[in-house]
């Protein structure tokens, strides 16, 4: 709620109060009424989270995660393979190369399963122990945790980022305020650099960036992708998580009464408040108090900056950084570990032990969730290997439909793309069947070079009175001639002219 000034708060007021049908204007209560007039504002200003730092055994395994993820983002685009990049999504030549893989844009289906097999996890692993993907391997979470290092070693930790954001503008802040903005926004560009580079080879982009010769195409998403990761992970943050991202929305349909989640005990831990550290489990209890000392650390390690001890909220990304504070607590106090926990809600309320919450695991729930990403993925693995190293479209030419040639023979005309998936030059014998007397009057041997594609004229010729007019179904028989022999039928229809 903010007071405005008089005079402000009357040109908004009045003209409210004229609708009113009461007039105000040379009255002297009027006129104060108007002074008390309060406006509230639709939106509320977010109050800036200032993590502390934290140490335990979830914040080592959630480093290890960022170097895991960040190691491979950033590595692999510089791995070779066959003389080329080991990854890389050519646009320009519409190829696509996972390591010993050549892929073609008809190749999609590989991509759309891709997507329902990382849909599926995320729903098992959801249903299993809540956001895990969240607090540990999210694009967001890791490069806000990256961003989060640089600013407490330019700024220091949470009281000295606080002190250092209240004090006055001098030297001191110009200076750490310019050095973190410039260490994240050259790991932000770094970032976009690396992300164009599975677009475009990388050692060719390097050089042109060197060179200042970016393209315009090149030039525009490393900057952009390069912004939104300063963007997000340096000034959003928590944002995203609470209000772009729709997973923090729906999650809770994946939720069940058996998934882990961070939960804080409220029957061992109410109430809180302070107590000397020499104070016996009796005699603090006899105070009416639990183990939680009312420290707040939970809160202020939090990324999202909620109490995890009023209940699961959507915000919490079960990063697990209050757990690791609140056990470091609870060592100091001499109390046993665990206050704040990954627990499930029946093992709560039911007291069962980590053998009996793990126990309910295997529910229908997350059988379902197995089976169906245990299919789907044994499918796209039989697909792969059962991959032909090559691939063919029929075109009919449609410039002549049909066409009398010789002795009265009929001619139709198609172009045959032959895509080679191999890294090596092919050979393709090509032959027509499908109507007595068909033959191919072209050239019937194809050569195409490593993962290349070829657009072949094929002519096709029927004897007279072969067949009726109309149109027939022909089948093109492609067959591979190297060390991967393959046979690939292609279907097309021959038009008789009447």
């Amino acid at each position: 709620m903010t007071k405005l000034s008089s005079q402000a708060t009357a040109r908004r007021v009045i003209p409210i109060v004229a609708v009113a049908g009461t007039a105000f204007s040379g009255n002297p209560a009027g006129a104060q009424a108007l002074d008390s007039t309060e406006v509230i504002s639709l939106y509320q200003a977010e109050r800036k989270i200032y993590a502390k730092a934290v140490s335990g055994w979830f914040s080592h395994w959630r480093w290890a995660m960022v170097w895991a993820t960040q190691l491979v983002f950033y590595g692999l685009p510089w791995l070779s393979m066959n003389g080329r990049q080991a990854m890389l999504f050519d646009l320009g030549s519409r190829r696509f190369y996972i390591f010993d893989l050549v892929l073609y844009p008809q190749d999609l289906i590989y991509l759309t399963g891709l997507l329902v097999v990382s849909a599926l996890a995320l729903f098992l692993f959801t249903a299993v122990a809540g956001r895990l993907w969240c607090g540990y391997t999210c694009p967001q979470t890791v490069y806000t945790e990256i961003f989060m290092w640089v600013e407490r070693k330019v700024e220091g930790d949470r009281i000295a980022r606080m002190r250092l954001d209240q004090s006055a503008w001098g030297v001191s802040r110009i200076t750490r305020k310019t050095v973190k903005h410039t260490l994240w926004l050259l790991i932000g560009l770094w970032t976009g650099f690396t992300f164009v580079g599975y677009f475009s080879p990388i050692r060719e982009l390097a050089t042109a960036a060197a060179q200042f010769s970016l393209g315009s195409w090149e030039l525009f998403w490393v900057l952009f992708y390069g912004f939104a990761t300063y963007g997000n992970a340096g000034w959003m943050r928590e944002q995203v998580c609470k209000y772009m991202c729709p997973y923090a929305r729906f999650q809770s349909a994946m939720f069940d009464r058996d998934t882990l989640v961070v939960t804080y005990d409220a029957e061992r831990g109410e109430g809180r408040g302070s107590r000397p550290r020499s104070d016996t489990p009796a005699a603090y209890r006899g105070k009416g108090l639990g183990d939680c000392i009312d420290c707040g650390l939970c809160v202020q390690v939090c990324p999202t900056g909620i109490d995890i001890r009023n209940g699961l909220q959507y915000e919490c990304i079960s990063c697990s950084a209050c757990i690791d504070v609140c056990d470091g607590v609870m060592d100091k106090m001499h109390y046993p570990p665990g206050l704040i926990r990954n627990s499930t809600q029946n093992g709560m309320e039911q007291k069962l032990s980590r053998r009996g919450m793990f126990a309910r695991v295997l529910r229908p729930r997350v059988l379902i969730y197995t089976t169906v990403l245990l299919v789907v993925v044994a499918a796209m693995a039989w697909s792969l290997m059962a991959r032909k190293p090559f691939r063919v479209d029929v075109v009919r030419d449609r410039g002549a439909m049909a066409r009398m040639v010789g002795q009265g023979e009929i001619e139709n005309v198609y172009r045959l793309q032959v895509m080679n998936a191999t890294e090596v030059e092919q050979h393709y014998a090509l032959a027509v069947e499908g109507i007595k007397g068909a033959s191919i009057a072209s050239d019937t041997v194809v050569t195409v070079g490593p993962a290349d594609s070829r657009w072949v004229p094929v002519r096709v010729r029927l004897p007279p009175q072969a067949a009726g007019a109309g149109s027939h179904p022909i089948n093109f028989v492609i067959s591979s001639q190297g060390m991967r022999a393959a046979e690939l039928v292609e279907k097309s229809v021959f038009l008789v002219p009447r």
